[in-house]
């Protein structure tokens, strides 16, 4: 069985309301995962169990290379885990505000590539009748 022991956490990717996404490796295959940590106390304090729930079910069915996917959930004393695939290069924030400080954005070639990938997984998430957030 999988659980809190099979992975070792690395630094912090994300923090979000219910917790933190780590970067995380599977101690039997040496892949890397992001490990997010939804802390049980704050879900159950704001009724997040149900929308955690949601949460595992569609990252359990989607399967494009365009959205993270489900690899396991697994439960500690304090939280409930979903590991994901890891997505490598940061976040969108990250790419039009940090890659270049001085010159935030990127020219619309870039622009294109990045829409293009969004439409892709929005299209996957229709054709499997999901809409979330």
């Amino acid at each position: 069985a999988v659980g809190g022991d099979s992975f070792v956490d690395f630094r912090v990717l994300g923090k979000g309301g219910f917790g933190e996404v780590c970067a995380c490796q599977r101690r039997a295959t040496g892949k890397m995962y992001a490990n997010k940590r939804l802390n049980k106390k704050r879900l159950k304090k704001r009724k997040g169990y149900e929308a955690a729930l949601v949460e595992k079910q569609i990252l359990a069915r989607v399967h494009s290379r365009f959205i993270v996917s489900l690899a396991c959930a697994f439960q500690t004393k304090n939280d409930l885990c979903l590991v994901m695939t890891l997505m490598n290069g940061g976040d969108l924030r990250y790419h039009i505000y940090n890659v270049d400080e001085a010159n935030p954005g990127f020219l619309e070639p870039r622009a294109v590539f990045y829409t293009a990938q969004i439409l892709l997984g929005l299209e996957h998430l229709h054709q499997h009748r999901i809409v979330y957030r």
